[in-house]
């Protein structure tokens, strides 16, 4: 049975950015605590996990929404089977990605090195548009290898048109597809920002969103004055709490947005019934680090999680017992103030 998208309106100024081990549907829920509007991202998931795997490489929270699948792959078959799968399961969106440079995933023939095969890009879009009413949107780098001129962007930009695709998410850095580690490919590569802003000049009628170091809403505030949307990536993770300004100032919605304090009680039931159904406290506890980031005690949170999250027996009540360390220990520090 289909299940219709339940934010077929949603907005992309900004989303928070795939990244494989980290954007789960645990972290993804308590992100969705501290932001309504965000767009959230899945970690990639293969085509070929979807089609064969034994788990359920699609479930997510209805909570979650707005939600975009991010997909691995290049057989437009395939890459449309699962697009149709997530569409029936209520995803908001499907991601193809162009941009991870491992090498696992260049073995899989898909991810970067597509860059240099923009018309197998072009016919995985029209092949799952096909298939789908949601949206199919490509998150890309601005080039590979030695092919990272302006030219070689904008010539893969007009193929992957041609398949259909109005909508790119573009890190700003090339990729080395030999000798730098994925990590590196996020560093190492120079930022040029321009490069994207010029894109969205030249193709005035799509939806380009910019991506790669971008650390703080005032940043994204100034990259939205050249593009369409701002996708964070490891910031957010490291300190999630930014996005409790997000709705605000970058959706101008002004709902009051839940205190940490809110989103820890909250957090405590969801791990407690995630230990119901067979989890571990840790599996959720471990993206909830960096709540504390830029606070007095921000290391104290971080530890008391780390040495009691792992234990077996943890469960929602170790989380609220690390709320009331942190309190106990920073009380003379913040003295009466109030935090969020």
């Amino acid at each position: 049975m289909l299940r219709q998208p339940q934010s077929l309106d949603f907005n992309r100024r900004l989303s928070v950015a795939p990244m494989l081990d980290w954007t789960d549907r645990h972290c993804r829920y308590f992100l969705r605590l501290i932001t309504r509007h965000t767009l959230l991202y899945t970690e990639m998931v293969t085509t070929g996990a979807i089609i064969y795997g034994k788990g359920d490489y699609l479930g997510f929270n209805q909570q979650e929404h707005p939600l975009a699948l991010q997909l691995g792959g290049s057989d437009p078959t395939h890459m449309a089977q699962c697009a149709h799968l997530a569409e029936q399961r209520g995803y908001d969106e499907v991601n193809i990605n162009v941009g991870c440079p491992s090498d696992r995933v260049q073995n899989g023939a898909f991810g970067a090195c597509l860059m240099a095969t923009p018309q197998v890009v072009a016919e995985c879009v029209k092949a799952m548009q096909d298939k789908v009413s949601i949206p199919v949107t490509v998150k890309c780098r601005i080039g590979i290898d030695d092919m990272c001129e302006y030219e070689d962007l904008t010539r893969f930009t007009e193929q992957v048109i041609e398949g259909g695709c109005d909508t790119f998410i573009i890190h700003a850095r090339k990729a080395w597809l030999q000798g730098l580690s994925p990590k590196q490919n996020r560093d190492i590569p120079p930022l040029i920002y321009d490069r994207v802003y010029q894109l969205k000049q030249q193709f005035p009628h799509l939806h380009i969103s910019i991506n790669g170091g971008i650390k703080t809403l005032w940043e994204a505030e100034q990259h939205l004055q050249y593009v369409d949307g701002v996708m964070i990536g490891r910031e957010v993770y490291a300190n999630p709490y930014m996005l409790a300004e997000a709705d605000q100032r970058i959706y101008g919605d002004n709902h009051r947005v839940a205190s940490r304090e809110e989103v820890i009680v909250t957090m405590a039931d969801y791990i407690d019934q995630h230990i119901a159904s067979g989890g571990r406290a840790w599996h959720v506890m471990r993206h909830m680090l960096g709540l504390f980031q830029g606070l007095p005690g921000a290391r104290i949170w971080r530890r008391y999680l780390s040495e009691n999250g792992p234990a077996a027996d943890a469960s929602g009540a170790t989380l609220l017992a690390a709320y009331a360390d942190w309190q106990a220990r920073t009380q003379h520090i913040l003295e009466s103030s109030q935090i969020d």
